[in-house]
């Protein structure tokens, strides 16, 4: 149950416009995501439609991380479900599920990025049967292990500086930073505010 009602398309400020234009950055560096199959949930839109001069600012923001990246649309993904995951939500898991998927990671993998994430908020290091297993390279551990980190502390440990650094520029960087500072935000308040995935959608 939401804690404020999110307003309807119908319902949106004229000011609303703006806000999800600035969503394009001026030089993209991937083209805007498909519709085609994700889930029509605009709860998120609508309780950001109360702020339209918020919306406009971190839509900026998070236009530029998911469209203007240097990074790859499989490490940006591999970061967004690492934080939904770790943060338990449901609404982030099921928006990018479908973005990581086009973006080529597999069912396996996705399942992998859950797991661990459980593990490790719990502050488990390996799993219940002593496996270590995964579907990942070592330099895609560190970005999960890079997500997990500023998660819980805010930094990166110098080990994982080290693996990310020896593939990663000092833009690349930045971005895998601010990836995941964007997504835990935008976890925050959907979490706060009470938005689900269960949410009837209304396109009116």
């Amino acid at each position: 149950m939401a804690r404020v009602e999110p307003l309807r398309p119908r319902q949106f400020p004229p000011e609303m416009g703006a806000a999800l234009a600035a969503m394009i950055p001026t030089e993209p560096r991937y083209p805007v995501p498909s519709a085609d199959g994700k889930p029509r949930v605009l709860g998120m839109l609508g309780t950001f439609a109360h702020h339209p001069a918020l919306a406009r600012a971190f839509f900026t923001f998070n236009g530029q991380v998911l469209l203007a990246t240097t990074l790859t649309p499989r490490q940006r993904e591999l970061l967004v479900l690492r934080v939904a995951a770790a943060r338990g939500c449901d609404y982030l898991w099921a928006e990018h599920l479908h973005l990581a998927h086009e973006a080529g990671l597999t069912t396996e993998e996705t399942g992998h990025i859950a797991a661990d994430a459980g593990r490790i908020t719990a502050g488990i290091t390996a799993r219940a049967d002593g496996s270590t297993e995964t579907p990942f390279t070592p330099f895609e551990t560190a970005f999960l292990t890079a997500a997990d980190e500023i998660i819980a502390d805010g930094q990166l440990t110098d080990a994982t500086w080290a693996a990310l650094s020896t593939e990663l520029d000092t833009r690349q960087m930045l971005d895998l930073i601010f990836t995941v500072g964007a997504y835990e935000t935008v976890s925050a308040m959907l979490r706060t505010f009470g938005i689900g995935t269960n949410d009837p959608p209304d396109p009116s």
